[in-house]
């Protein structure tokens, strides 16, 4: 008898595998208990044939594997080469001493190769947690476990190889290669809902000439725009307010509404919100990096993301392909790709009403929970979202020449798909006009290129993150209602324009924390120490959607 470890993955949280082997007299054959999925019934035929090709003996005799515990689902092929070891060391082919202390985590060929598997990342950040200081993977998954500090990473390109190492033979294992990975700083827990820093200063900020009007667009000569071949914030012309919203909500972690007419700039709007945002710390990298591994969209040769995450998942997407889950394995939704980053919706009244609807849990808690018999998955989902939407079903608002052929009952009906709840949970609403010449032509000397909103976002995000530094928060955004009003109450007078709106019914309770968390993003980007009417005043302007 003999046993080795592995992980399973539930959502991004690694939980430790015991894995034994038992080997006695009786028909030949192998037995796994242990609550396997289907793909690790079927491990039984691969392992069989990868230890028989790799030069091994297979024992002719009963064989029982047990994964422990028994009552934690075990998915996916990532168990076959801890399954594998441990028989051939219950069978006395390799050393029992090797094997302790290491987790190993892979998926066999039958000829013997070793394949990687999603959730590398998050896998061996559990069996870190859970004390192993060494890890086996297949050599293609090692520079991804090299990012989780202070352990030995051994990867191996076949069975054959890593046996070879296990026993001592190291000219015969000279493939495997051993690296001692984290340089700097740890990883913390990969959790649901964790709030990191997003975005170390680079720089020490810009503010914005002339006068400290919050809604106000700088003034001064054209500026050129990056040559780098990736999307400018300076292509969007003729809408400054939306530029000046999209920067807003870069800065402090708001979720954001465009509504306008077809070639209006909406998307291209969305998809240069990224470009504005500064890049992932560590902390935040790990997270995002677990997130796409556990779904395996990681990009090849790129081990760790370290650049905001843009999602814009199409309007039949379903709601498990939205926030998460699936039949079988459950899998992280548009949401979590999103985490840290920007979530576009477009068209989002063409979205179903249940996909809309739920979005509302993650945009206030940052996280997702996906609820299975027996399992429960937690995936991080803290994300700038935008939603984009046309005036009506035939999409000629108001201004257009051609002119809106919608009775008011429908333009009601279309744009009632996106819930009043939903909408409540969205801090800045721009309204897109349709642009004449003139204007896309007077507007040329005043957009901005994104490297140049990029420094005022980071100098907005510093100034936040000195505020927040005792909390564990770091963005406007993220910091609750309770604490706005205890801890962060703007200036003396500040609310006057918000008390009037609750006066006159304009807005909720929750619509107030959202202008107070906007408000307090316009000081940090004007450079006040505190909130003022100014700065109040457009916040209110921009959940109302009335500020230009």
């Amino acid at each position: 008898m003999a046993h080795t470890h592995s992980i399973a993955l539930v959502g991004v949280e690694g939980h430790p595998v015991e894995i034994e082997s038992d080997i006695e007299n009786g028909l030949p054959g192998l037995l796994l208990v242990g609550l396997p999925d289907t793909a690790l019934r079927e491990a039984r035929d691969r392992i069989r044939a990868a230890i028989i090709n790799s030069g091994e003996q297979w024992p002719q005799r009963r064989i029982t594997v047990g994964l422990s515990p028994a009552s934690l689902p075990k998915r996916g092929s990532g168990f076959d080469l801890g399954i594998a070891v441990s028989i051939l060391a219950a069978a006395g082919t390799v050393p029992v001493a090797a094997i302790e202390g290491v987790t190993f985590l892979g998926e066999l060929g039958l000829d013997g190769q070793l394949r990687p598997v999603r959730g590398v990342l998050p896998a061996v950040a559990g069996a870190a947690a859970a004390g192993f200081r060494k890890v086996a993977v297949p050599d293609a998954s090692a520079p991804e476990a090299a990012l989780v500090p202070e352990l030995m990473v051994l990867g191996a390109p076949t069975l054959g190889a890593l046996l070879a190492w296990l026993r001592g033979d190291r000219k015969a294992g000279q493939l495997v290669t051993v690296t001692m990975s984290g340089e700097g700083a740890g990883i913390p827990p990969v959790q649901a809902g964790s709030r990191v820093a997003t975005g170390a200063s680079r720089s020490s900020g810009q503010r914005l000439s002339g006068p400290r009007a919050p809604g106000a667009r700088p003034s001064g000569p054209a500026h050129p725009p990056d040559l780098d071949g990736r999307p400018d914030l300076a292509d969007i012309l003729g809408q400054p307010a939306a530029r000046r919203a999209a920067e807003i909500c870069a800065a402090g972690g708001h979720h954001l509404s465009l509504l306008g007419p077809p070639g209006a700039g909406k998307t291209m709007l969305a998809e240069r919100i990224p470009t504005i945002m500064p890049a992932l710390d560590r902390p935040a990298a790990l997270e995002v990096t677990a997130i796409h591994s556990v779904a395996g969209t990681l990009p090849p040769g790129r081990p760790l993301l370290t650049e905001p995450p843009y999602c814009a998942p199409h309007h039949t997407a379903t709601k498990a392909a939205i926030v998460g889950g699936g039949s079988g394995v459950i899998r992280p939704g548009a949401a979590s790709l999103a985490h840290r980053g920007c979530l576009l919706l477009d068209e989002a009244p063409e979205f179903a009403r249940d996909v809309l609807d739920a979005l509302r849990q993650p945009l206030e808690s940052g996280q997702v929970v996906v609820a299975r018999s027996g399992v429960t998955a937690r995936f991080p989902a803290r994300f700038t979202l935008v939603l984009a939407a046309n005036p009506c079903p035939c999409a000629k608002g108001p201004g257009v020449r051609a002119g809106c052929i919608c009775t008011p009952a429908a333009r009601r009906r279309y744009l009632a798909r996106l819930s009043g709840p939903l909408l409540d949970r969205v801090d800045v609403k721009v309204e897109f006009l349709p642009v004449s010449r003139a204007e896309l032509l007077s507007d040329r000397r005043f957009a901005e290129p994104s490297s140049l909103v990029l420094k005022r976002v980071e100098a907005a995000r510093d100034r936040a993150a000195a505020r927040l530094g005792p909390t564990p928060w770091r963005l406007n955004g993220e910091i609750p209602g309770s604490e706005l009003r205890r801890s962060f109450a703007p200036g003396p007078g500040a609310l006057a324009p918000l008390e009037r709106a609750m006066d006159l019914g304009e807005i909720s309770a929750r619509g107030v924390a959202k202008v107070i968390r906007v408000a307090w993003t316009l000081a940090d980007l004007a450079g006040v120490a505190r909130p003022t009417v100014a700065e109040t005043s457009y916040a209110l302007g921009l959940w109302l959607g009335v500020a230009r």
